[in-house]
């Protein structure tokens, strides 16, 4: 073909009609036109073309105005599949964004709606996304020129990213941009006497435990594997090791981080040390944080166990679960997760880990939890830590491909009573919940002072989490059981109303937060991360 020409590709036949489909290439690129300019559905024909041909680049033409936008992006989607890399970059680009003055250090690299990469880097692990671009810098020099972009669209959502894990769903938006930290995901072993290791935000705990297993070390980091460094080591991470060798932030020892204006600065012990205590636990709020220095501890064999129980009595399985959570040595942190009773019984899942090789000891210490109902299935192995981190899957080029928009609440629970475990039970019953959970706590989560980081809930017993699919329904039974609360985890709430920031800090440290955030971020640029507005002063 040559520039202006046209070819009669085909006649398809759609619904009751007939038509024939029409290519103009200009400049070496194809699109789509009518026939006759009138009657001809374009979208349509470009879904036609692009499953009939596996040559011609294709531009994706607007899809009907009047379907919402859930539809829209599906059918963008689903267009993007059939396509591939044949799509037209340009196509369904967002107005606002000057995507001609992307630093030319990130324009290799960057996506945009119509790339053919899109697909793979616009959702996350549970939440559908459609930015307007996403930048993917790898380098501190290349965050700073993302962050300079960013501050030319300030009139713009902006989200970070490590791993796309997160529940809440803030490093992803509609329209927005994203700086995607996971090509900086160098794990790196700085000193083996002092066990320091030097990891970057878009590693997977898979890819940290992996490394560590060779020297029999762990970081103790969530539940799952593939959650990125970033997200959890800035927020908290309550893990399978954290009641024997604390929070994930508390084996951080320094970090690395470029501010909203572009300066890169280090932070620990010895310099920025009022810059370090606020990272750990709202590090999202005053920079992106490049490197982690974490301390590994010593960690060898471990006892990883699923048991799946049933019980009539949801609220007295509870109960004793608590009570047997609570008298729990240090190595031993169990997890429960249960949805909804189904004809007067509940399944109650039960998984988690004892910090021993002693096969003994681990039927020891798991036996008063499988108690708690009756036990229907059960896998206890002695393995590595690295192997329960790499039962994750992994993601590879493809990216996330999460759907729709998660709704889960947060909240610490300072010791699990009676009437939280009646209240719980409610909750079940409500028809506003599909996954109820506990994380164990207490033991060296409650050695650090609660002064020492911006996490200052360190003696609650448990974290709980309520997953449902109703903001307004399960806003309603999940506000009805506040009282049981002191505090909440960032990283399973969704609910952004003011009240949730003062549940995640405590008045002191919220004001301390407040004043980091006039001194690094004063006109704040890192902003939906639930926010710590530097005007607000309470």
């Amino acid at each position: 073909m040559t520039e202006g020409t046209a070819l009669d590709l085909a006649t398809a036949r759609v619904g009751s009609g007939e038509f024939t489909a029409v290519v103009e290439q200009t400049g070496g690129d194809v699109r789509l036109t009518d026939a006759d300019g009138t009657g001809l559905d374009p979208w349509t024909t470009a879904v036609w073309l692009a499953g009939r041909n596996d040559s011609i680049r294709i531009g994706l033409p607007a899809p009907v105005a009047a379907v919402s936008p859930e539809m829209r992006e599906k059918a963008y989607e689903s267009f993007e599949i059939l396509a591939g890399s044949r799509l037209m970059t340009g196509a369904q680009r967002r107005e606002g964004i000057d995507y001609d003055g992307i630093p030319a250090s990130l324009a290799d690299t960057a996506v945009a709606p119509g790339d053919p990469g899109y697909r793979a880097r616009k959702s996350t692990y549970m939440r559908g996304g459609s930015p307007g671009l996403v930048l993917r810098p790898r380098t501190p020099a290349e965050v700073a020129d993302a962050l300079a972009f960013a501050r030319d669209h300030r009139h713009l959502p902006l989200g970070l990213r490590s791993g796309g894990h997160g529940f809440s769903g803030r490093s992803t938006n509609d329209g927005g941009l994203v700086i995607d930290l996971g090509a900086m995901n160098d794990v790196e072993v700085l000193d083996e006497d002092r066990r320091l290791v030097r990891v970057g935000p878009g590693a997977t705990w898979k890819q940290v435990s992996a490394v560590l297993d060779k020297y029999d070390w762990a970081i103790g980091s969530g539940d799952y594997g593939g959650v990125g460094v970033g997200g959890l080591a800035t927020a908290g991470g309550i893990g399978l090791l954290s009641r024997e060798h604390g929070l994930t932030i508390d084996r951080l020892r320094a970090v690395e981080l470029v501010l909203a204006d572009g300066t890169p600065v280090r932070a620990g012990a010895e310099e920025n040390q009022e810059l370090f205590w606020g990272v750990r636990g709202a590090g999202a709020n005053l920079g992106v944080v490049t490197a982690f220095e974490f301390e590994a501890a010593p960690t060898g064999d471990v006892g990883w166990a699923q048991l799946v129980l049933v019980s009539p009595d949801f609220e007295q399985a509870l109960k004793q679960y608590g009570e047997v959570a609570r008298n729990a040595p240090r190595d031993t942190t169990i997890f429960l997760m249960a949805g909804p009773p189904r004809e007067g019984q509940s399944v109650i899942q039960l998984y988690g880990m004892v910090d021993s090789g002693d096969a003994d000891t681990v039927v020891e210490r798991l036996t008063p939890f499988a108690s708690i109902g009756q036990l229907a299935q059960q896998q206890v192995v002695i393995t590595r830590y690295a192997d329960v981190m790499g039962q994750a899957a992994d993601v590879g080029a493809g990216g996330h491909h999460g759907r729709g928009e998660p709704i889960s609440r947060s909240g610490l629970l300072p010791v699990l009573t009676d009437a939280f475990a009646r209240d719980a039970a409610r909750l079940l019953r409500s028809g506003q919940v599909f996954v109820f959970a506990l994380r164990h706590m207490g033991g060296a989560i409650a050695d650090t002072p609660p002064d020492a980081t911006a996490w200052a809930h360190r003696t609650p017993e448990f974290q709980v989490t309520a997953l449902g699919s109703d903001r307004a329904g399960l806003d309603r039974v999940w506000d009805r059981l506040a009282h049981h609360f002191d505090g909440l985890y960032l990283s399973f709430e969704t609910d952004q109303r003011p009240e949730r920031l003062r549940d995640a800090f405590p008045p002191a440290t919220l004001s301390r937060l407040r004043a980091l955030k006039r001194r690094h971020d004063p006109t704040n640029l890192l902003r939906d991360n639930f926010n710590i507005d530097p005007e607000v002063e309470k």
